[in-house]
């Protein structure tokens, strides 16, 4: 079965069957069945007792107990006390030193997750927040203390305790600066009360990053709210640097760039962040497995600074040039850069095959038919209680990209939070930036 899935989705998109159209030639997907998703639910919420959340029994040297248990926490995200004790045992920890490269590992997730928990509720987490503060106080690990500064910034405070806080990290650590987690999660704080403005959106539509620009390279531009919950506009140059349009109006597909842990983008797993990619290809979707992680289509492969398979550069001068002029000096234009520096790697724009209700921090965003990622860029993929497709959006950006650079297409993607309200930013606001470029030049349509 799983080869003869494989097979109808090469066939379907390379004759540019619209994703209804593939779902029904392929029949129903075992996984995406209404009964096969509240039984995967189910499964996890059962996780969620006492005993598990209890050190005694389960102490942090247990690698694979804690890694199944902390992803449960995160999918489940309970509003349990005995959850909230048992995090906060396990986070103080991070004060310890000497510790075992396995309960480093154990803690590193913890935190990820005791982040999540915390920004989710915290009231409710206050002793995880509490705890927090003495990661933040105590701990010799610079990317824990790092974390810890960011979940409190964004918590329940003050301008007052978030300088406070950064005083003291900039005293525990003298040379913050070289820390690349120390560094930005700083610079996230201070623009918390003294926002940089953004530059000129002109300025960036009406550059290019292809060194040829003949090259057939895309250009794919996602515009996001600050706020991830919202859902992101991504529009498209071709490789003549010209804007693909559709029946006169841009193309465009929404996309969702929140992080299911709600974690600055400098760390491992934290929301996608803004800057520059380099689109190499795809990524074929290997089979029924993988499903409900990356849904029925093949994935774009998205590179950044200092991966190795990737073709950015890895100084940061000549990361700025790629940029214009008025958006060199931006610092989250540059996320993408320092998320490579701290060692992320593996973006990718991927549909899904969860349900959407599997994961409950989707009831708090007006996104809810869109499923979190832990980093990649996700597209819409809605199933019915059969199993059977009711609509997708990978077909369409896989079929923008190779009309643009046939099956082994390249070029680059470009992300940017642009300050609004809690709504999607608006085909008319790209419009409008389009509209001041100074020389316009004839639009390519499909």
């Amino acid at each position: 079965m799983k080869t003869h899935l494989t097979v109808l989705l090469t066939l379907g998109l390379s004759l540019g069957l619209h994703a209804p159209q593939m779902a029904q030639a392929a029949g129903p997907i075992p996984e995406a069945t209404s009964a096969a998703r509240s039984a995967q639910r189910q499964q996890e919420v059962r996780q969620v007792r006492p005993d598990n959340y209890d050190l005694r029994q389960h102490p942090p040297s247990d690698w694979q107990f804690w890694r199944n248990l902390l992803w449960t926490t995160a999918i489940v995200e309970p509003q349990e006390a005995f959850v909230a004790d048992g995090m906060t045992q396990l986070l103080a920890l991070t004060t310890q030193s000497n510790l075992s490269s396995t309960q480093k590992q154990v803690l590193d997730m913890a935190m990820t997750i005791g982040n999540q928990l915390y920004l989710s509720n915290p009231d409710f987490y206050v002793s995880i927040g509490q705890q927090f503060n003495q990661t933040l106080a105590q701990s010799p690990d610079p990317y824990w203390v790092a974390m810890a500064l960011s979940a409190l910034s964004k918590g329940n405070s003050t301008p007052e305790q978030r300088q406070q806080w950064s005083d003291r990290v900039r005293q525990r650590f003298p040379n913050w600066a070289n820390d690349v987690y120390l560094n930005s999660t700083l610079k996230e704080v201070e623009a918390i009360d003294q926002p940089v403005a953004l530059p000129p959106l002109t300025d960036l539509l009406n550059s290019t990053i292809a060194p040829n620009p003949s090259s057939n390279q895309a250009i794919m531009y996602v515009f996001c709210r600050p706020d991830r919950g919202v859902l992101c506009q991504t529009v498209l140059k071709d490789g003549k640097g010209n804007f693909v349009r559709e029946n006169e109006q841009l193309w465009s597909v929404p996309l969702l760039l929140r992080s299911l842990h709600n974690l600055s983008s400098v760390f491992t797993r934290g929301q996608t962040p803004q800057g520059i990619y380099r689109i190499e290809g795809i990524t074929p979707q290997p089979d029924t497995d993988y499903f409900r992680a990356f849904g029925l289509f093949s994935l774009v492969n998205l590179y950044i600074p200092f991966e190795t398979s990737g073709k950015l550069p890895n100084t940061l001068t000549a990361y700025q040039s790629l940029l214009p002029a008025s958006w060199r000096n931006y610092f989250p234009i540059q996320q993408t850069y320092w998320a490579g520096k701290g060692d992320r790697d593996s973006f990718r724009i991927h549909g899904t095959g969860e349900s959407p209700a599997f994961f409950s921090s989707n009831a708090r965003h007006a996104s809810g038919n869109w499923n979190p990622s832990i980093g990649c860029l996700s597209a819409l993929e809605l199933y019915d209680e059969t199993g059977r497709l009711q609509q997708a959006d990978m077909p369409k950006i896989l079929g923008a990209l190779r009309a643009i650079g046939g099956q082994n297409f390249t070029g680059y993607l470009v992300v940017v939070d642009v300050p609004g309200d809690n709504t999607p930013v608006s085909l008319a606001e790209i419009e409008a930036a389009i509209s001041n470029v100074a020389t316009t030049q004839p639009s390519n349509s499909f």
